[in-house]
């Protein structure tokens, strides 16, 4: 454990930690390891919980093996039985393919009402050319906070979509109308709605880039969707998520512990112009192989199906 004090340099490695020697910064651990004294509650029960894992018979993980193989090596020495059957939302398309009603009738990781309005408007748009904006469906932030986004958006003069769910903003009375040069801007090359289809938005032909908080079913399912990330954790696992997808991964970039409207601005503009190609290579290949795992024969979809099959073994044991 680390802990961080009050004039700590965020940015100083953490070395300690096996397989993330020359990356791991205090800045990206998760969040509930940032704290000044180890005797905090959360920092407590995490900690006690992670203790527990090498009693439990297997650990059952949503990821693929080509993208975690380093950080999955260094859990089998603690947990040798680990099944990783991910990405979830890929296997589940991969096994019910072949029952498309049921697929096209609902959005299987939807947690609220989707507005397929933003499907006609991506329709409209040009190849590559909008980036999807979502904070998941915990993210909170302040109305200074959404302001800065906004603008930075708006000035960028790329195309965006943005979900924004009804509880995203902790606002204050009295916190004013929204300024008319956002309206206008947004009027011209945005699109804003209470929640979308994800899955659907991130593989439109329309889409270039996602800017997110970097949980982890987003970022799993904009790696399959091939699409490269601006990320801005929130909590949790997200801090150490966008590392990997920035340092790690090659597959975007890392604002975290920054809400500024210039360098949001400056970020939309690389991500979806400057830099694109830069990204595009890995983005590409860890698409193709995360495609590659839930496909018959691929890793996740033989551990799925091994998974099955031990705890039917186990449950028949137990049965006896």
């Amino acid at each position: 454990m680390v802990t961080t004090l009050e004039n700590e340099d965020m940015d100083r490695l953490i070395r300690s930690v096996p397989g993330m020697e020359t990356f791991l910064r205090i800045r990206d651990l998760p969040s509930f390891c940032q704290v000044s004294n180890l005797a905090d509650p959360n920092l407590q029960l995490f900690a006690n919980r992670t203790r527990q894992s090498p009693r439990a018979h297997s650990l059952i993980l949503n990821t693929f093996e080509d993208l975690e193989e380093p950080v999955l090596s260094h859990i089998r020495t603690k947990c040798p039985k680990i099944y990783t059957i991910g990405p979830l939302h890929a296997i589940l398309k991969s096994k019910l393919e072949s029952k498309t009603t049921l697929l096209q009738s609902r959005s299987p990781n939807s947690l609220f009402e989707v507005d397929r309005s933003c499907m006609v408007w991506l329709d409209a748009q040009p190849f590559k050319s909008v980036i999807y904006v979502s904070f998941g469906s915990i993210t909170t932030m302040t109305k200074d906070k959404l302001m800065e986004f906004w603008y930075g958006l708006v000035n960028s003069k790329k195309r965006f979509l943005w979900a924004i769910r009804p509880d995203l903003v902790l606002q204050k009375d009295g916190e004013g109308q929204i300024p008319v040069e956002l309206v206008e801007g947004t009027k011209d090359r945005g699109y804003m709605v209470g929640w979308v289809p994800q899955e659907e938005v991130l593989v439109h032909q329309a889409v270039g880039g996602f800017l997110t908080h970097s949980g982890w079913n987003s970022t799993l399912e904009s790696i399959v969707a091939g699409v490269p990330m601006i990320c801005w954790p929130y909590f949790a696992d997200q801090q150490i998520n966008s590392r990997f997808v920035s340092e790690v991964w090659k597959l975007g970039m890392d604002m975290k512990d920054v809400c500024d409207r210039v360098m949001v601005e400056n970020m939309v503009n690389h991500l979806m112009k400057e830099t694109r190609e830069i990204f595009r290579k890995s983005i590409v290949e860890k698409a193709r192989l995360a495609k590659e795992s839930v496909s018959e024969g691929g890793s996740s979809y033989r551990n799925l199906d091994h998974m099955i099959k031990d705890i039917r073994l186990m449950s028949m044991a137990t049965t006896k």
